[in-house]
Order: C-alpha cells, then structure tokens, then sequence
C-alpha cells in the first residue's frame, strides 16, 4: 500500500472512471466506457490499472443492521502529542470501526463505531477501544437517524443539476429489508471474497469457494435485492481534483432538525448526514473541489437555512476506513513512528 502514489497526473478520462465506479462498483466496463466517453478497450484497461493501483477500491460489505439490531456512535478523540496516527491505526484494526479520519481543529481523530447487542456490550467496546495506548480524551455521542450514505459525491464534477434533488428520498439509505436469517455459510464466504475485490466475477467466485457459478450469481442477487448488501466504492478526493473534505456539527433548533436535513440530504456534495443525540446536532460530511466552493456553501446554503444557529468544523486530513474497509492509501499519506 505505501507505493501508490497519489500525486501523480490523473486524466478526465481516469476521473470518468471513477465517477462511474463511485455510481455502481460492478459497473460493466461496457456502460462504463458509455458513460466515459471511450472505448471499452480503453476504459478497461484503465480501469483495471486504477484498481491495481489501489487508486480505486470497490468492496461489497453487509448493509448496516442487516445481521441484527446495532447502533452507531459518533466518537471524537483528542491523542497524546505524536501518537494520533498510531491511535487511528488500532482503531482501524477493529471490527467494530467503520469509519476512521484524522481531522484538524479541536479533535484530532473522527471516528464512527458501530456496536451489535445491547448497552452492556456498547461499554464493553467503546471502553474497550478508549483504552488504546494515545489516547487523551474520548467523547461519545449516539447517532441517532441517518438520512444520507452516499459514495457518488464525484457526480458533481460531470453533472450541472447534481448540485440539488427534486425529491429528497432519493438520498435516503435504501431500507434495508434483510432478514439475518438470509445469510448462510455460504452467503458469508461470498461477501467476505467480495469486500476483498468487489469487482470479482461470479465465476471467479465459484471457483475460490467451490461452487457453481449460477448459484453464487443467484445468492448474490437475492441478497441484493433485499438490500443486504452496500457497494463501497472508494476514492481519495485528490484524485478527483478534490481539496475541502469537511466535517461538520450543524447546531439546529430542536423543531427544524429534520427539515434541514431534509434540504442538505439533496446536495450531492454532502456525502455523510445523521442527526447525533447530543445539542440538537446535525453529523455532516462535505465533499467540494475547493476552499473557496466549501466558503460559497457554507455561507451561500447552510447559513442561511431557517433553524441553523451554528457550526463547529473539522478538515479531513486522510481518511484510514470508510464502510468498514481499509482505504488502500492512507499509508501512504501519513509517517507512522518507528
């Protein structure tokens, strides 16, 4: 992983791509050389050279809550002077951490975790993971409602009315009719190869497991379309000539909350949004190509929204994990100590 290199020259055609990809990460490499402009011959290799390259990681993980009931916490973590890359790295390694950034301002690392069972197993974890070797000072706070998962914020390079929705639900994490019981042995194996290599062909698959193709084809699409599965495609935002990845604590009066989420679930440049337990906050992830676009919607959109009455904010210096995977990158980006 410490090899790619993210600064080098990526063309529009690779930026196509990837925008593609972030749209649907089993994409055919047919419809993606229509949406890109080129030939297949192209776009595939290409394409497949961006994978390699561990520029693009496409992996397919189990739908939050679909193996039973579970429940989110935002956490927010200041280290010990030196150590936050080596804190962001153990939290990371647990299976229970599904998002992981190191941040500028007041905290150093914003983290999600996401907790199975009960409250005797939320102290279990979450004190379990406060006692990593770094950190200074841990702050917890219950995700409440999540109105917006989105891994398709580079749609706005290439679309004009990308900027807003007519109709709001159309962001909204699809439900999730997933029964746990759907999952086999099976199944499992299945999904496990494919948060490997979300790309894997059916066939592929038959042959690592030991079954036929047509069966694991038919597994895949039955959980699918229940909606057991999430695609995840990642990205690094420089890649798509990307600079301001923001997070922000939107401070809402109590009777607009839902409201103005409503409105910043339809920008297609918020990529994260959930109302959080605690100061009536609205959690927001921002994806834009500039400081000076981040500046435009701050006071352009979000200042102006009725029921905002503040924000506190924090740039996204590397993200380590996102949908419970591994960005292929992040080593790169940062010196871990000896």
């Amino acid at each position: 992983m410490s090899s790619i290199d993210l600064g080098r020259e990526v063309s529009d055609l690779d930026r196509r791509i990837m925008v593609a990809l972030q749209q649907d990460g089993r994409a055919s490499w047919t419809s993606i050389a229509e949406f890109a402009g080129a030939s297949v011959s192209t776009v595939t290799r290409r394409g497949q050279q961006l994978l390699a390259e561990g520029v693009v990681r496409v992996g397919i993980v189990p739908t939050l809550g679909s193996e039973g009931h579970v429940e989110s916490f935002l956490i927010r973590i200041n280290c010990t002077p030196g150590s936050q890359v080596d804190v962001a790295e153990k939290l990371v390694e647990s299976q229970y951490v599904r998002f992981v950034t190191l941040v500028t301002g007041k905290f150093d690392i914003f983290a999600e975790v996401v907790i199975p069972g009960d409250s005797a197993n939320f102290t279990r974890v979450l004190t379990g993971l406060q006692a990593i070797p770094g950190v200074e000072r841990w702050r917890s706070d219950l995700i409440m409602h999540t109105y917006k998962v989105s891994f398709d914020w580079g749609r706005q390079l290439y679309d004009s009315h990308a900027t807003a929705a007519s109709d709001p639900q159309a962001y909204m994490p699809a439900p999730n009719t997933c029964d746990p019981t759907h999952f086999d042995a099976t199944d499992r194996a299945i999904v496990a190869e494919l948060r490997e290599n979300g790309r894997a062909s059916f066939l592929s698959l038959a042959s690592r497991l030991g079954v036929n193709e047509s069966s694991v084809r038919r597994r895949y699409e039955r959980m699918r379309t229940a909606g057991c599965l999430t695609t995840v495609t990642m990205i690094p935002a420089s890649a798509l000539g990307m600079s301001a990845e923001t997070l922000l604590m939107v401070r809402v009066e109590p009777s607009r909350i839902d409201s103005v989420a409503q409105t910043l679930s339809q920008h297609v440049s918020v990529r994260f949004l959930a109302s959080s337990l605690e100061e009536n906050s609205l959690y927001c992830e921002i994806i834009l190509p500039t400081t000076e676009t981040l500046h435009d919607f701050m006071t352009g959109t979000i200042a102006h929204l009725k029921g905002v009455r503040g924000w506190s904010a924090s740039m996204e210096l590397v993200f380590m994990k996102r949908g419970f995977i591994e960005t292929p990158w992040w080593k790169s980006q940062v010196t871990t100590s000896a």
